[in-house]
């Protein structure tokens, strides 16, 4: 019998795919700044300061890369865990898989609606 998962395989490879690009280019370059950047008084403190991190949350386009850095991480995790199960040794991956696909569409969607109420 075929896994249930095949079926949406490809939309799971693609929000792979792009939750790795996000944790390579955004986040590599949000940690340089807020990391080394900062500290060293490369970058100004002020430029994190909540009113410029809220005028980045009120902005539609602001809006969606938000929601693309807490999202997509999330598909990326679930399915290197999913993964890491597997090379472990758990043979049950009808019951891994379906759950931690479940846990990063749960985190999506709470991610969707804190986007939207800022």
């Amino acid at each position: 019998m075929k896994h249930p998962l095949l079926r949406f395989e490809p939309l799971i490879w693609l929000l792979f795919g792009q939750g790795i690009m996000i944790g390579t280019m955004l986040l590599t370059g949000w940690l340089l700044i807020v990391g080394v950047g900062i500290p060293l008084g490369i970058v100004p403190a002020e430029a994190l300061a909540y009113e410029r991190a809220h005028m980045l949350g009120s902005n539609p386009i602001g809006r969606i890369v938000l929601l693309g850095l807490i999202v997509l991480p999330m598909w990326k995790g679930a399915h290197h865990v999913r993964h890491l199960f597997i090379d472990f040794g758990f043979r049950r991956d009808e019951l891994i898989a379906p759950l931690l696909y479940l846990i990063a569409t749960l985190g999506s969607l709470l991610g969707l609606v804190a986007v939207i109420r800022l």
